[in-house]
């Protein structure tokens, strides 16, 4: 369909990779923690979905969000009996999907 539109059925106003470069810190042995750190731009209501360049035995990504304006929260698994420290310097990829109607998504397809 041609042309944006502001019905009700979860249209995508702006879709984009994003990246940056954190350095984040250690996530305790057999939990789940979250981190934030701040990117500029993002917006609550926004839906993100957060990978790292590089793989870590033990270690993932199990929730991403955005929390605040311009604030990233991840939350990571650490399955080990260890602390793990996700690799300093690492790019972060988010993948940005901005409705163009956020109050008015559907709750089920009819």
């Amino acid at each position: 369909m041609p042309g944006p539109s502001t019905l009700p059925r979860g249209n995508i106003a702006l879709a984009m990779i994003l990246q940056t470069v954190q350095s984040l810190v250690s996530v305790a042995a057999n939990t789940t923690a979250e981190q934030t750190f701040t990117f500029q731009g993002l917006l609550p209501g926004d839906q993100i979905a957060v990978t790292k360049n590089t793989a870590q035995a033990g270690l993932g990504i199990v929730n991403s969000r955005v929390s605040a304006a311009n604030t990233v929260a991840i939350t990571f698994s650490n399955n080990t009996g260890a602390p793990i420290v996700p690799t300093v310097g690492d790019t972060y990829f988010i993948e940005l999907n901005r409705p163009e109607n956020p109050g008015a998504l559907p709750t089920a397809l009819v």
